[in-house]
């Protein structure tokens, strides 16, 4: 795997500490320390991914996740500020993936690789996707578990419908309520946590213990492939 990914942060340790694990991934690497420069760095041609602060000294890293996916990167915020409310406002801004610091290296090398996974795909999603014991075809609107059909209802298949086009991806409630139910419905996270479980009943090898269709607390939720 090679791409260029842009490590904007302020502090000079983390750039060095986030440079190492990434080079030694393989990936090539730019930095920025300023929001200013780190618009001028990711319009470079080559720039693929921008690994966001959100405490910039001249302007707060969030205000630049819409500017960065108008331009076609992908963006994962890498901060020290972990209220909810801070990851439900990037993530619904278009950010594809955040993870707090301090944070494992080798987690964050797993998120980069899925999040270019996503971004250089062809076209948004996939028609077809298998995920562990589960195969889903948008087109068809069928879906298989260990190869044997499972009837979804049509909200059922509309959210995991939703996950399928941005597998790997954390979508938070609003934005799948949104989607599924409409915009009369962003406050009815119950119509959501009832959807899900049933979804886990019929797709998940242990529902208990779900591997596939995976929950941020708080936030929203993820199709694990």
């Amino acid at each position: 795997m090679t791409a260029q990914i842009l490590i904007v942060d302020d502090e000079p340790a983390i750039r060095r500490l986030v440079r190492g694990a990434v080079e030694r991934a393989g990936l090539s690497v730019d930095e920025a320390a300023t929001a200013a420069d780190a618009l001028t760095a990711a319009r470079r041609p080559g720039c693929e991914l921008v690994l966001l602060d959100l405490g910039l000294p001249d302007r707060d890293g969030i205000e630049l996740v819409p500017l960065l996916k108008a331009i076609d990167r992908a963006v994962i915020v890498l901060t020290a500020r972990d209220a909810t409310a801070e990851k439900v406002a990037a993530l619904d801004l278009g950010a594809d993936d955040y993870v707090v610091k301090p944070f494992d290296t080798e987690e964050l090398l797993a998120r980069i690789r899925s999040a270019l996974r996503r971004h250089n795909a062809a076209a948004p999603g996939q028609d077809r996707l298998k995920a562990g014991p589960v195969e889903i075809d948008l087109a068809a609107h069928q879906v298989w578990r260990d190869g044997a059909p499972v009837k979804l209802t049509r909200k059922e298949f509309a959210l995991l419908a939703e996950l399928t086009r941005h597998a790997g991806k954390l979508l938070t409630h609003t934005h799948l309520l949104k989607v599924v139910w409409g915009d009369g419905h962003l406050d009815d996270v119950e119509y959501l946590r009832v959807a899900m479980r049933a979804l886990r009943l019929k797709l998940e090898v242990d529902p208990a213990a779900p591997a596939l269709l995976l929950n941020e607390p708080g936030i929203g939720y993820r199709l694990a492939v």
